[in-house]
C-alpha cells in the first residue's frame, strides 16, 4: 500500500505524519486482500431488492424483536419501504426494540472537546488544516481541569466523550495524560460530590501499541467515524495527501481497537456526505463484519448529520442533503437492523428533531453541549464559529433534557457500573441480546437517578424526576422480588449521601 504525503520541506509534522500508517496493521485483517465494504454488492442490494409485502416485513420485523442482527438483504427490505402504514409498523416495532433491550433508559453525556489542531483538509470540516479562519487551541492540563470541574461540579455529567484532532501534539501520550487528569477531579456537589466516571474517546485511527496505551489507562468506548462508507466519495472529501485519504487505514481502526484489548467500539458515519441509505448499509456491514472477527458488533453507533461549519463552503450546499423525514429512516432502521447496539443521538440536531427522534430507538444523548476549546468555562454562552468544528442545533442544559425526559416517561441513568463490573464487550452485548442487560440497568439507574437528583437538580426537574423514580422502584418491587430488598439498602445509603454506590 503505496503513501502518498507530498510535502515541501520536511517538519516534525511530516515526519510524523509520514509514519503514522501501518500497512500491515491494515491488510492482517482483510479476507485474500478484500475489504468487506463492497461498494458494488450494496449498490446491487440498493438497486434491485424490492419493498417486501407484509408478511415478509413482519417476518423481518420479528427478528429484529428477537435481537437478532439483521442480514444486508432483509436490511435493504426496510431501506426500500414507502407504504406508510409499513412504515408505521416499522416504528412501533423500533420502539418495542428498544424497550425490550434498554427499557425506558436514556444515558446523557457531554463531549469535551481538547484541542482542533488538525493535519488533514476534509473539505466538510471546519478544523480542516486549511481553514485559517479557525482559532487554534490545545487545553493544558490545567485549562482541562478547570472545564471537567465545570462539567461534573456544577452539571452533574458522569461520562464525556473526550475528542482529540489529528495532530503530533495530541499524540497518545497527550491522550493519556488528560485522561488521568480527567478522573482525578473530584468536586463538591449540593449532597455528595461530582466526577467523571467514565471517559469515551473519539479521535483518529491509530497504531495497535498505541491503542493498547488507551486501554491499560482505563477508557471506556473507542469511537472513530467512517465519515462514508463509498470508497470513491470518501477519496472525493478526503484529499489523498493526507492521513485521513487512506479509507482503509481508517475503516479498520475497530479491528485494532479491539486486537489492542479495548471492548467497546463505537461507529459512525456523517449522514449528507453521501446516500443515506448506502450508510446505513455501510454501517450493518462494518457491524457484521465485527462480529465475524470478534465475536462482539459495535457497543454504539452515530448517525450525525452534517452541519454548517465556518468557512467551510461544502456544507452550504451538500449534494446529499438528509431531510428530517430521512433521518426518523435512519434512526428506525438502524434500531432494527442492530437491535442489541446503542444509537447515540447528538446536540447537532435541534430540539424538535431529538424529541421525534427518542422513541424510536435512542439509548444516549448530550446535553449541556459546547464544541468550542475551552468552552465549558467561559461565560459566553454564544457558540463561537471559528472555535468549533460545527454549529450546534440544541444547547440547552442537562437539567432541562433531564426534566423534559422525565416528563415523557424516561429515566435519565447516569450508571457507569458496568463497566467496573466487567460487563462489557461480548459479555454486555450477550446480556442486551437475552435481555438480562435492562434488569442490571434498571436497578442502577434508579440509584444514579437518586445521585443526581439530589446533588444537581433544579426543583422544577427534581419534583417532575421524583415521579419517574417512585415508578421505577415499583416496578423494580413487582418484576424483581429477589433483589429488591438490596436494591434499597443501597438506594437508602445514597439517598443518606453516599456516593458511587452500584447493584
Amino acid at each position: 500500500m503505496k503513501q502518498l504525503y507530498r510535502t515541501e520541506a520536511q517538519t516534525p509534522t511530516t515526519d510524523w505524519v509520514r509514519n503514522r500508517i501501518k500497512p500491515d496493521q491494515i491488510e492482517r485483517y482483510m479476507d485474500n486482500g478484500r475489504c468487506f465494504i463492497d461498494a458494488g454488492q450494496i449498490e446491487r442490494h440498493l438497486r434491485q431488492i424490492n419493498e417486501p409485502d407484509a408478511g415478509r416485513l413482519r417476518e423481518i420485523l420479528a427478528k429484529s424483536l428477537d435481537t437478532q442482527t439483521l442480514s444486508p438483504e432483509e436490511t435493504a427490505m426496510l431501506l426500500q419501504i414507502e407504504d406508510e402504514q409499513m412504515l408505521a409498523e416499522m416504528e412501533e416495532t423500533a420502539a418495542k426494540v428498544k424497550k425490550k433491550v434498554y427499557d425506558n433508559r436514556i444515558v446523557t453525556f457531554a463531549p469535551l472537546y481538547l484541542n482542533n489542531q488538525c493535519v488533514n483538509n476534509c473539505l466538510y470540516c471546519g478544523f480542516r488544516n486549511d481553514n485559517k479562519n479557525a482559532a487554534r487551541k490545545q487545553l493544558s492540563l490545567d485549562e482541562v481541569r478547570r472545564e471537567v470541574e465545570v462539567l461534573a461540579g456544577k452539571i452533574g455529567h458522569k461520562r464525556l466523550i473526550v475528542v482529540y484532532g489529528e495532530h503530533p501534539e495530541s499524540n497518545v501520550d497527550y491522550m493519556v495524560e488528560t485522561l488521568r487528569e480527567i478522573s482525578s477531579v473530584k468536586v463538591k456537589a449540593r449532597k455528595g460530590y461530582g466526577q467523571i466516571r467514565r471517559c469515551n474517546v473519539n479521535a483518529a485511527p491509530m497504531q495497535i501499541e498505541e491503542l493498547t496505551r488507551l486501554a491499560e489507562a482505563g477508557i471506556g468506548t473507542y469511537q472513530v467515524f467512517q465519515e462514508t462508507y463509498h470508497p470513491d466519495f470518501y477519496r472525493k472529501v478526503h484529499p489523498p495527501a493526507t492521513l485521513k485519504g487512506d479509507y482503509l487505514w481508517r475503516l479498520y481502526s475497530m479491528h485494532r481497537a479491539m486486537e489492542a484489548g479495548i471492548d467497546d467500539v463505537g461507529l459512525g458515519a456523517l449522514f449528507g456526505l453521501y446516500d443515506w441509505k448506502f450508510e446505513v448499509m455501510g454501517l450493518l456491514y462494518h457491524s457484521i463484519e465485527l462480529e465475524q472477527k470478534f465475536g462482539v458488533g459495535p457497543h454504539t453507533i452515530s448517525f450525525p448529520r452534517l452541519e454548517p461549519a465556518t468557512n467551510t463552503p461544502f456544507t452550504e450546499k451538500p449534494e446529499y442533503k438528509v431531510s428530517d423525514e430521512d433521518i426518523r429512516r435512519i434512526v428506525t432502521v438502524l434500531r432494527l437492523a442492530v437491535p442489541h447496539t446503542g444509537l447515540i443521538l447528538t446536540a447537532r440536531e435541534n430540539a424538535h428533531i431529538r424529541r421525534e427522534l427518542l422513541p424510536l430507538g435512542v439509548t444516549q444523548t448530550d446535553a449541556s453541549t459546547r464544541i468550542g476549546i475551552g468552552g465549558y468555562t467561559e461565560a459566553d454562552e454564544k457558540q463561537d464559529g471559528p472555535k468549533q468544528q460545527f454549529i450546534l442545533g440544541d444547547t440547552r442544559s442537562l437539567d432541562d433534557l433531564v426534566g423534559e425526559l422525565a416528563q415523557a416517561g424516561y429515566i435519565t441513568s447516569f450508571c457507569t457500573a458496568g463497566y467496573r463490573c466487567g460487563r462489557t464487550g461480548k459479555c454486555i452485548m450477550d446480556l442486551l441480546r437475552s435481555g438480562q442487560e435492562g434488569k442490571f440497568c434498571k436497578l442502577n439507574a434508579a440509584i444514579t437517578f437518586r445521585e443526581w437528583l439530589d446533588d444537581f437538580a433544579s426543583e422544577q426537574t427534581r419534583s417532575v424526576g421524583e415521579k419517574v423514580l417512585a415508578a421505577e422502584i415499583q416496578e423494580i418491587k413487582q418484576d424483581m422480588p429477589n433483589v429488591y430488598a438490596r436494591f434499597m439498602e443501597i438506594y437508602k445509603k445514597t439517598a443518606a449521601g453516599q456516593r458511587d454506590l452500584y447493584f
